[in-house]
Protein backbone atom coordinates (compact mmCIF):
# COMPACT_ATOMS: atom_id res chain seq x y z
CA UNK A 1 0.00 0.00 0.00
CA UNK A 2 1.57 3.70 -0.61
CA UNK A 3 2.44 5.05 2.16
CA UNK A 4 3.15 8.58 1.32
CA UNK A 5 0.86 11.50 0.08
CA UNK A 6 2.65 13.81 -2.64
CA UNK A 7 2.72 17.34 -1.41
CA UNK A 8 -0.97 18.96 -1.31
CA UNK A 9 0.41 22.44 -1.91
CA UNK A 10 1.81 24.84 -4.98
CA UNK A 11 5.26 25.21 -3.80
CA UNK A 12 7.93 22.42 -1.65
CA UNK A 13 7.02 23.36 1.37
CA UNK A 14 9.18 21.21 3.65
CA UNK A 15 12.28 22.06 1.43
CA UNK A 16 11.26 25.84 1.88
CA UNK A 17 11.40 25.61 5.59
CA UNK A 18 14.47 23.88 5.60
CA UNK A 19 16.35 26.00 3.29
CA UNK A 20 15.06 29.69 3.84
CA UNK A 21 16.94 29.20 6.69
CA UNK A 22 19.94 28.65 4.73
CA UNK A 23 19.34 31.06 2.33
CA UNK A 24 19.20 34.01 5.66
CA UNK A 25 22.72 32.79 6.39
CA UNK A 26 24.59 33.24 3.86
CA UNK A 27 22.74 36.49 3.12
CA UNK A 28 24.19 37.62 6.66
CA UNK A 29 27.50 35.97 5.45
CA UNK A 30 28.17 38.08 2.72
CA UNK A 31 26.96 41.28 5.06
CA UNK A 32 30.13 43.40 6.70
CA UNK A 33 30.67 42.50 10.31
CA UNK A 34 29.66 46.32 11.37
CA UNK A 35 26.10 45.91 9.94
CA UNK A 36 25.07 44.18 12.95
CA UNK A 37 21.98 45.52 13.33
CA UNK A 38 21.01 44.59 9.74
CA UNK A 39 22.43 41.18 10.58
CA UNK A 40 19.83 41.20 13.28
CA UNK A 41 17.14 41.54 11.50
CA UNK A 42 17.60 39.46 8.67
CA UNK A 43 18.16 36.79 11.16
CA UNK A 44 14.62 37.63 12.60
CA UNK A 45 13.24 38.27 9.62
CA UNK A 46 14.26 34.75 8.35
CA UNK A 47 13.39 32.92 11.71
CA UNK A 48 9.30 33.97 11.31
CA UNK A 49 9.08 33.68 7.28
CA UNK A 50 10.21 30.15 8.35
CA UNK A 51 7.68 29.92 10.89
CA UNK A 52 5.13 31.82 8.83
CA UNK A 53 5.49 29.84 5.64
CA UNK A 54 5.09 26.31 7.53
CA UNK A 55 2.20 26.98 9.16
CA UNK A 56 0.56 25.17 6.27
CA UNK A 57 1.49 22.00 8.01
CA UNK A 58 -0.59 22.63 10.48
CA UNK A 59 -3.82 23.88 8.36
CA UNK A 60 -3.45 21.91 5.77
CA UNK A 61 -2.23 18.08 7.67
CA UNK A 62 -4.26 15.34 6.80
CA UNK A 63 -5.49 13.64 10.55
CA UNK A 64 -6.93 10.79 9.17
CA UNK A 65 -4.16 9.27 7.94
CA UNK A 66 -0.92 7.84 9.43
CA UNK A 67 0.92 8.64 5.83
CA UNK A 68 3.64 10.92 5.22
CA UNK A 69 2.41 14.20 3.93
CA UNK A 70 3.88 17.04 1.85
CA UNK A 71 6.36 14.79 0.25
CA UNK A 72 8.91 15.64 -1.70
CA UNK A 73 10.97 12.99 -3.92
CA UNK A 74 14.18 13.87 -5.92
CA UNK A 75 16.55 11.37 -7.90
CA UNK A 76 20.06 12.90 -6.07
CA UNK A 77 22.72 9.82 -6.56
CA UNK A 78 21.09 7.32 -8.20
CA UNK A 79 24.65 5.20 -8.48
CA UNK A 80 24.12 4.16 -4.80
CA UNK A 81 20.12 4.61 -4.72
CA UNK A 82 20.44 8.05 -3.07
CA UNK A 83 16.94 10.31 -3.07
CA UNK A 84 16.09 14.00 -1.78
CA UNK A 85 12.94 12.20 0.04
CA UNK A 86 11.14 14.49 2.98
CA UNK A 87 7.92 14.48 3.98
CA UNK A 88 6.34 14.56 7.51
CA UNK A 89 3.61 12.57 9.47
CA UNK A 90 1.53 13.01 12.79
CA UNK A 91 4.93 11.81 14.78
CA UNK A 92 7.50 14.58 13.33
CA UNK A 93 4.83 17.83 12.03
CA UNK A 94 4.54 19.29 15.84
CA UNK A 95 7.90 19.08 16.11
CA UNK A 96 9.04 21.05 12.91
CA UNK A 97 6.86 23.54 13.70
CA UNK A 98 8.40 23.71 17.66
CA UNK A 99 11.62 24.09 15.77
CA UNK A 100 10.92 26.89 13.48
CA UNK A 101 9.40 28.93 16.47
CA UNK A 102 12.36 28.48 18.58
CA UNK A 103 14.15 29.82 15.85
CA UNK A 104 12.62 33.30 16.65
CA UNK A 105 13.02 33.16 20.19
CA UNK A 106 16.75 32.45 19.99
CA UNK A 107 17.00 35.53 17.88
CA UNK A 108 14.94 37.29 20.22
CA UNK A 109 16.45 36.60 23.28
CA UNK A 110 20.11 37.03 22.06
CA UNK A 111 19.29 40.47 20.59
CA UNK A 112 21.40 42.41 23.31
CA UNK A 113 23.19 39.69 25.23
CA UNK A 114 25.81 38.64 22.08
CA UNK A 115 28.12 41.23 21.77
CA UNK A 116 30.92 39.00 19.65
CA UNK A 117 31.34 37.59 16.48
CA UNK A 118 27.46 38.80 16.26
CA UNK A 119 27.32 37.85 12.29
CA UNK A 120 28.80 34.00 13.27
CA UNK A 121 26.69 33.71 15.77
CA UNK A 122 23.62 34.27 13.77
CA UNK A 123 24.77 32.22 11.36
CA UNK A 124 25.58 29.17 13.39
CA UNK A 125 21.54 29.84 14.72
CA UNK A 126 20.21 29.95 11.12
CA UNK A 127 22.40 26.51 10.40
CA UNK A 128 21.47 24.92 13.37
CA UNK A 129 17.85 25.57 12.87
CA UNK A 130 17.78 24.19 9.15
CA UNK A 131 19.90 20.77 10.15
CA UNK A 132 16.85 20.19 12.88
CA UNK A 133 14.12 20.63 10.57
CA UNK A 134 16.39 18.65 8.07
CA UNK A 135 15.83 15.66 10.71
CA UNK A 136 12.46 15.40 11.39
CA UNK A 137 11.81 15.74 7.95
CA UNK A 138 13.74 13.31 6.38
CA UNK A 139 12.50 9.69 4.53
CA UNK A 140 16.33 8.58 3.05
CA UNK A 141 18.74 7.70 5.59
CA UNK A 142 21.70 9.20 3.58
CA UNK A 143 19.72 12.74 4.07
CA UNK A 144 18.74 11.73 7.49
CA UNK A 145 22.63 11.17 8.61
CA UNK A 146 23.58 14.13 6.75
CA UNK A 147 21.06 16.78 8.60
CA UNK A 148 21.53 14.81 11.95
CA UNK A 149 25.63 15.34 11.86
CA UNK A 150 25.44 19.01 10.45
CA UNK A 151 23.16 20.02 13.82
CA UNK A 152 26.82 19.11 15.46
CA UNK A 153 28.82 21.71 13.69
CA UNK A 154 27.21 25.03 14.60
CA UNK A 155 25.88 23.87 18.16
CA UNK A 156 29.28 22.85 18.93
CA UNK A 157 30.32 26.66 18.04
CA UNK A 158 27.50 28.07 20.06
CA UNK A 159 28.97 26.30 23.02
CA UNK A 160 32.66 26.43 22.55
CA UNK A 161 32.06 30.08 21.46
CA UNK A 162 29.92 32.26 23.16
CA UNK A 163 29.47 29.95 26.00
CA UNK A 164 30.95 30.38 29.61
CA UNK A 165 34.16 30.15 31.61
CA UNK A 166 34.36 25.94 30.90
CA UNK A 167 32.74 26.37 27.41
CA UNK A 168 35.45 24.43 25.43
CA UNK A 169 35.63 21.63 27.93
CA UNK A 170 31.70 21.41 27.74
CA UNK A 171 31.67 22.01 23.76
CA UNK A 172 34.31 18.83 23.54
CA UNK A 173 32.28 16.81 25.65
CA UNK A 174 28.92 17.20 23.65
CA UNK A 175 30.58 16.59 20.37
CA UNK A 176 32.64 13.77 21.52
CA UNK A 177 29.64 12.19 22.80
CA UNK A 178 26.73 12.52 20.28
CA UNK A 179 29.94 11.66 17.57
CA UNK A 180 30.72 7.95 18.93
CA UNK A 181 26.71 7.39 19.35
CA UNK A 182 26.35 8.49 16.05
CA UNK A 183 28.97 6.64 14.28
CA UNK A 184 27.33 3.35 15.90
CA UNK A 185 24.35 4.25 14.17
CA UNK A 186 26.34 4.60 10.45
CA UNK A 187 27.15 1.40 10.69
CA UNK A 188 24.00 0.39 11.44
CA UNK A 189 22.73 2.38 8.55
CA UNK A 190 25.23 0.89 6.38
CA UNK A 191 24.09 -2.85 7.66
CA UNK A 192 20.54 -1.89 7.03
CA UNK A 193 21.30 -0.91 3.22
CA UNK A 194 23.77 -3.63 2.36
CA UNK A 195 21.16 -6.03 3.83
CA UNK A 196 17.92 -4.68 1.97
CA UNK A 197 18.68 -4.81 -1.76
CA UNK A 198 20.88 -1.15 -1.30
CA UNK A 199 18.30 1.44 -0.46
CA UNK A 200 18.19 4.20 1.92
CA UNK A 201 14.08 4.76 1.81
CA UNK A 202 13.18 4.50 5.22
CA UNK A 203 9.91 3.62 4.40
CA UNK A 204 10.82 1.12 2.19
CA UNK A 205 12.99 -0.26 4.63
CA UNK A 206 9.91 -0.72 7.07
CA UNK A 207 8.27 -2.67 5.12
CA UNK A 208 10.69 -5.35 5.58
CA UNK A 209 11.35 -8.33 7.99
CA UNK A 210 14.60 -8.35 9.48
CA UNK A 211 16.02 -11.82 11.55
CA UNK A 212 15.32 -11.17 15.12
CA UNK A 213 18.89 -11.36 16.32
CA UNK A 214 19.70 -8.60 13.88
CA UNK A 215 17.33 -6.67 14.66
CA UNK A 216 19.27 -6.80 18.47
CA UNK A 217 21.83 -5.64 17.12
CA UNK A 218 21.02 -3.15 14.89
CA UNK A 219 18.36 -1.28 18.09
CA UNK A 220 21.53 -1.40 20.21
CA UNK A 221 23.66 0.36 17.74
CA UNK A 222 20.69 2.83 17.07
CA UNK A 223 19.94 3.41 20.95
CA UNK A 224 23.74 4.31 21.23
CA UNK A 225 23.16 7.64 18.83
CA UNK A 226 19.21 8.18 20.36
CA UNK A 227 19.91 7.78 24.00
CA UNK A 228 23.04 9.95 24.08
CA UNK A 229 20.68 12.49 22.09
CA UNK A 230 17.79 12.28 24.51
CA UNK A 231 20.13 12.15 26.98
CA UNK A 232 19.52 8.66 29.01
CA UNK A 233 21.02 7.65 31.72
CA UNK A 234 24.04 7.00 32.29
CA UNK A 235 24.65 8.37 28.96
CA UNK A 236 23.14 11.91 30.47
CA UNK A 237 26.67 13.63 31.61
CA UNK A 238 27.17 15.77 28.57
CA UNK A 239 23.91 17.70 29.34
CA UNK A 240 24.33 19.68 32.36
CA UNK A 241 27.35 20.82 30.98
CA UNK A 242 26.67 21.79 27.72
CA UNK A 243 23.35 23.70 29.15
CA UNK A 244 25.71 25.44 31.93
CA UNK A 245 28.05 26.80 29.77
CA UNK A 246 25.95 27.57 26.79
CA UNK A 247 24.33 30.96 26.09
CA UNK A 248 20.83 31.26 26.66
CA UNK A 249 20.11 30.28 22.93
CA UNK A 250 22.36 27.58 22.93
CA UNK A 251 20.73 26.30 26.08
CA UNK A 252 16.90 26.76 25.01
CA UNK A 253 18.13 25.07 21.26
CA UNK A 254 19.51 22.37 23.56
CA UNK A 255 16.17 21.74 25.86
CA UNK A 256 13.46 22.67 23.38
CA UNK A 257 14.51 21.01 20.30
CA UNK A 258 17.88 18.92 20.19
CA UNK A 259 17.74 16.65 22.58
CA UNK A 260 14.48 15.66 21.11
CA UNK A 261 15.77 14.39 17.89
CA UNK A 262 16.86 11.56 20.17
CA UNK A 263 12.79 10.00 21.14
CA UNK A 264 12.24 11.21 17.54
CA UNK A 265 15.07 8.31 16.38
CA UNK A 266 12.91 5.96 19.06
CA UNK A 267 10.00 6.56 17.39
CA UNK A 268 10.79 6.89 13.89
CA UNK A 269 13.19 4.16 13.49
CA UNK A 270 13.94 1.50 16.37
CA UNK A 271 9.65 0.60 16.95
CA UNK A 272 8.88 0.43 13.10
CA UNK A 273 12.33 -1.31 11.80
CA UNK A 274 13.21 -3.56 14.78
CA UNK A 275 9.65 -4.16 16.58
CA UNK A 276 10.76 -7.58 17.86
CA UNK A 277 14.17 -6.36 19.31
CA UNK A 278 11.80 -3.42 20.78
CA UNK A 279 9.14 -5.40 22.49
CA UNK A 280 11.98 -7.79 23.56
CA UNK A 281 13.59 -4.34 24.75
CA UNK A 282 10.42 -2.65 26.42
CA UNK A 283 11.36 -3.90 30.51
CA UNK A 284 14.98 -2.52 29.86
CA UNK A 285 13.76 0.69 28.40
CA UNK A 286 11.33 1.14 31.11
CA UNK A 287 13.70 0.59 33.98
CA UNK A 288 16.23 3.50 32.64
CA UNK A 289 13.34 5.68 32.01
CA UNK A 290 12.51 5.50 35.62
CA UNK A 291 16.35 5.50 36.85
CA UNK A 292 16.22 8.69 34.53
CA UNK A 293 13.31 10.23 36.28
CA UNK A 294 13.76 9.61 39.84
CA UNK A 295 17.78 10.27 39.50
CA UNK A 296 17.37 13.57 37.48
CA UNK A 297 14.87 14.64 39.96
CA UNK A 298 16.89 13.83 43.44
CA UNK A 299 20.03 15.97 42.00
CA UNK A 300 17.85 18.57 41.16
CA UNK A 301 17.35 18.94 45.03
CA UNK A 302 20.96 19.91 45.54
CA UNK A 303 21.63 22.32 42.59
CA UNK A 304 22.89 25.71 43.67
CA UNK A 305 23.07 26.33 39.43
CA UNK A 306 20.00 27.70 38.13
CA UNK A 307 20.92 26.82 34.79
CA UNK A 308 22.35 23.59 36.32
CA UNK A 309 19.08 22.77 38.19
CA UNK A 310 17.19 22.67 35.21
CA UNK A 311 19.34 21.14 32.95
CA UNK A 312 18.90 17.91 35.36
CA UNK A 313 14.95 18.41 35.04
CA UNK A 314 15.48 17.88 31.37
CA UNK A 315 17.20 14.34 32.51
CA UNK A 316 14.07 13.64 34.43
CA UNK A 317 11.14 15.10 32.03
CA UNK A 318 12.72 13.31 29.19
CA UNK A 319 12.65 10.10 31.30
CA UNK A 320 8.67 10.40 31.05
CA UNK A 321 8.86 10.80 27.46
CA UNK A 322 11.11 7.26 26.36
CA UNK A 323 8.89 5.92 29.55
CA UNK A 324 5.59 6.86 27.25
CA UNK A 325 7.49 5.56 24.25
CA UNK A 326 8.20 2.38 25.60
CA UNK A 327 4.79 1.84 27.03
CA UNK A 328 3.82 0.45 23.72
CA UNK A 329 0.29 2.00 24.24
CA UNK A 330 -1.57 4.59 23.21
CA UNK A 331 -1.85 6.68 25.81
CA UNK A 332 2.14 5.98 26.25
CA UNK A 333 3.30 7.10 22.73
CA UNK A 334 0.77 9.85 22.43
CA UNK A 335 1.68 11.18 25.87
CA UNK A 336 5.42 11.16 25.26
CA UNK A 337 5.15 13.04 21.78
CA UNK A 338 3.11 15.97 23.23
CA UNK A 339 5.51 15.80 26.99
CA UNK A 340 8.44 16.00 23.64
CA UNK A 341 6.12 19.38 22.56
CA UNK A 342 5.47 20.11 26.13
CA UNK A 343 9.12 20.04 27.14
CA UNK A 344 10.46 22.00 24.29
CA UNK A 345 8.06 24.61 25.50
CA UNK A 346 8.08 24.48 29.30
CA UNK A 347 11.86 24.24 29.61
CA UNK A 348 12.56 26.21 27.16
CA UNK A 349 11.04 29.40 28.47
CA UNK A 350 12.92 28.55 31.77
CA UNK A 351 16.12 28.96 30.21
CA UNK A 352 14.91 31.84 28.26
CA UNK A 353 13.69 33.36 31.68
CA UNK A 354 17.31 32.20 33.41
CA UNK A 355 18.53 34.30 30.23
CA UNK A 356 16.90 37.21 31.20
CA UNK A 357 17.42 37.53 34.73
CA UNK A 358 21.61 36.37 34.14
CA UNK A 359 21.78 39.37 31.79
CA UNK A 360 20.72 41.81 34.29
CA UNK A 361 22.68 40.09 37.49
CA UNK A 362 25.87 38.03 35.39
CA UNK A 363 25.46 35.44 38.28
CA UNK A 364 23.54 31.92 38.19
CA UNK A 365 23.75 31.07 41.46
CA UNK A 366 20.49 30.71 43.53
CA UNK A 367 22.37 32.64 46.54
CA UNK A 368 22.55 35.30 44.81
CA UNK A 369 18.84 35.94 44.34
CA UNK A 370 15.73 36.16 46.77
CA UNK A 371 12.79 38.72 46.77
CA UNK A 372 12.87 39.32 43.24
CA UNK A 373 9.04 39.37 43.06
CA UNK A 374 9.36 42.48 44.47
CA UNK A 375 11.06 44.21 42.23
CA UNK A 376 10.26 42.37 39.01
CA UNK A 377 6.81 41.26 39.64
CA UNK A 378 5.92 40.79 35.61
CA UNK A 379 9.11 38.26 35.38
CA UNK A 380 7.97 36.88 38.49
CA UNK A 381 4.35 36.33 36.94
CA UNK A 382 6.00 34.36 34.10
CA UNK A 383 8.27 32.45 35.74
CA UNK A 384 5.12 30.93 38.02
CA UNK A 385 3.86 29.96 34.94
CA UNK A 386 6.41 28.23 33.63
CA UNK A 387 7.10 26.72 37.08
CA UNK A 388 3.63 25.36 37.54
CA UNK A 389 3.50 23.96 33.93
CA UNK A 390 7.00 22.10 34.65
CA UNK A 391 5.25 20.22 37.90
CA UNK A 392 2.31 19.66 36.10
CA UNK A 393 -0.69 21.69 37.41
CA UNK A 394 -3.77 20.83 36.02
CA UNK A 395 -4.77 23.21 33.23
CA UNK A 396 -1.36 23.83 32.17
CA UNK A 397 0.53 21.79 29.25
CA UNK A 398 2.48 19.80 31.52
CA UNK A 399 0.06 18.47 33.57
CA UNK A 400 -2.00 16.20 30.21
CA UNK A 401 1.48 15.28 28.96
CA UNK A 402 2.59 13.50 32.21
CA UNK A 403 -0.62 12.48 33.35
CA UNK A 404 -0.86 10.56 29.41
CA UNK A 405 2.35 9.03 29.69
CA UNK A 406 1.70 7.81 33.73
CA UNK A 407 -1.77 6.35 32.23
CA UNK A 408 0.47 4.17 29.84
CA UNK A 409 3.01 3.83 32.31
CA UNK A 410 0.57 1.98 34.56
CA UNK A 411 -0.78 0.30 31.89
CA UNK A 412 2.30 -1.61 30.90
CA UNK A 413 3.53 -2.26 34.03
CA UNK A 414 2.25 -0.88 37.43
CA UNK A 415 5.09 -1.04 39.60
CA UNK A 416 6.74 1.29 36.71
CA UNK A 417 3.89 3.51 37.07
CA UNK A 418 4.12 3.90 40.70
CA UNK A 419 7.84 4.19 40.16
CA UNK A 420 7.74 7.20 38.11
CA UNK A 421 5.06 9.19 40.35
CA UNK A 422 7.33 9.53 42.39
CA UNK A 423 9.28 11.91 40.16
CA UNK A 424 5.89 14.04 39.79
CA UNK A 425 6.51 14.49 43.79
CA UNK A 426 9.87 15.23 43.21
CA UNK A 427 9.32 18.09 40.47
CA UNK A 428 7.18 19.77 42.66
CA UNK A 429 9.80 19.89 45.57
CA UNK A 430 12.34 21.11 43.55
CA UNK A 431 10.77 23.60 41.25
CA UNK A 432 8.34 25.07 43.51
CA UNK A 433 11.72 25.55 45.98
CA UNK A 434 13.60 27.36 43.41
CA UNK A 435 10.84 29.79 43.02
CA UNK A 436 10.70 30.09 46.74
CA UNK A 437 14.36 30.57 47.42
CA UNK A 438 14.43 32.94 44.18
CA UNK A 439 11.64 35.49 44.43
CA UNK A 440 10.45 34.80 47.77
CA UNK A 441 12.53 35.13 50.94
CA UNK A 442 14.77 38.27 52.37
CA UNK A 443 15.43 40.47 49.81
CA UNK A 444 19.16 39.71 47.98
CA UNK A 445 20.67 43.63 47.75
CA UNK A 446 21.79 42.17 44.72
CA UNK A 447 18.37 42.20 43.37
CA UNK A 448 17.44 45.59 44.44
CA UNK A 449 16.82 48.17 41.79
CA UNK A 450 16.77 45.78 38.63
CA UNK A 451 14.25 46.28 36.09
CA UNK A 452 11.52 44.35 35.21
CA UNK A 453 11.12 42.84 31.55
CA UNK A 454 10.91 45.19 28.83
CA UNK A 455 8.85 44.53 25.95
CA UNK A 456 11.41 42.55 23.79
CA UNK A 457 11.32 39.82 26.38
CA UNK A 458 7.94 39.66 27.30
CA UNK A 459 7.21 39.44 23.50
CA UNK A 460 9.90 36.31 23.62
CA UNK A 461 7.97 34.79 26.28
CA UNK A 462 4.18 35.40 25.61
CA UNK A 463 4.23 32.87 22.67
CA UNK A 464 5.08 30.16 25.00
CA UNK A 465 2.42 31.45 27.49
CA UNK A 466 -0.10 30.91 24.99
CA UNK A 467 1.15 27.28 24.17
CA UNK A 468 1.27 26.12 28.37
CA UNK A 469 -2.78 27.21 28.25
CA UNK A 470 -3.35 26.09 24.64
CA UNK A 471 -2.21 22.30 24.66
CA UNK A 472 -3.54 22.68 29.08
CA UNK A 473 -6.67 23.64 27.93
CA UNK A 474 -7.33 21.78 24.51
CA UNK A 475 -4.68 19.47 24.23
CA UNK A 476 -6.93 17.47 21.47
CA UNK A 477 -6.15 20.11 19.18
CA UNK A 478 -2.24 19.15 19.24
CA UNK A 479 -3.11 14.90 19.99
CA UNK A 480 -5.57 14.52 17.12
CA UNK A 481 -2.13 14.75 14.60
CA UNK A 482 -1.07 11.84 16.39
CA UNK A 483 -3.54 9.32 16.28
CA UNK A 484 -3.77 7.91 12.91
CA UNK A 485 0.34 7.33 13.09
CA UNK A 486 0.64 6.41 16.86
CA UNK A 487 -2.20 3.71 15.84
CA UNK A 488 -0.53 2.25 12.85
CA UNK A 489 2.69 2.64 14.98
CA UNK A 490 1.38 0.25 17.37
CA UNK A 491 -0.09 -2.02 15.20
CA UNK A 492 3.43 -2.78 13.48
CA UNK A 493 4.84 -3.37 17.05
CA UNK A 494 2.22 -5.84 18.34
CA UNK A 495 1.98 -7.78 15.17
CA UNK A 496 5.87 -8.38 15.41
CA UNK A 497 5.60 -8.91 18.95
CA UNK A 498 2.67 -11.65 18.52
CA UNK A 499 4.78 -13.46 15.61
CA UNK A 500 7.74 -13.53 18.24
CA UNK A 501 5.82 -14.98 20.80
CA UNK A 502 4.16 -17.28 18.05
CA UNK A 503 7.71 -18.56 16.84
CA UNK A 504 8.90 -18.99 20.72
CA UNK A 505 6.18 -21.12 21.33
CA UNK A 506 6.69 -23.21 18.03
CA UNK A 507 10.49 -23.83 19.46
CA UNK A 508 9.07 -24.64 22.40
CA UNK A 509 6.67 -27.40 21.27
CA UNK A 510 8.90 -28.48 18.60
CA UNK A 511 11.56 -29.07 21.50
CA UNK A 512 8.65 -31.33 23.48
CA UNK A 513 7.70 -33.21 20.83
CA UNK A 514 11.71 -34.16 20.04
Amino acid sequence: MEQVIMNQLSYPILTTVIFLPVLGALLILISRRSWELWIKWVALITSISTLILALPLFTEFDKTTYKMQFVEKHSWIPEWNINYYLGVDGISILLVLLSALTAILCVMISWYSIKTKVKEFYISILLTTAAMIGVFCSLDFFLFYIFWEAMLIPMFLIIGVWGGPNRIYAAIKFFLYTLVGSVLMLVGIIVLYLYSGRTFDILELMTKSYPYSMQLWLFWAFFAAFAVKVPMWPVHTWLPDAHTEAPTAGSVILAAILIKMGAYGFLRFSLPLFPEASKAMTPVMLILSVIAIIYGAVICLGQTDLKRLIAYSSVSHMGFVTLGIFALNSQGVEGGILQMVNHGVVTGALFLSVGIVYDRTHSRQIADYGGLSTHMPIYAAFFMVFTLASVGFPGTNGFIGEFLVLLGGFTANKLIGVLAATGVILGAAYMLWLYQRVFFMAVNPKVVGLPDMDIRETLTLVPLIVLVFWIGVYPNSFLSFMHASVEHLLERVNMAGSLQEANIAKTIMEGVIR
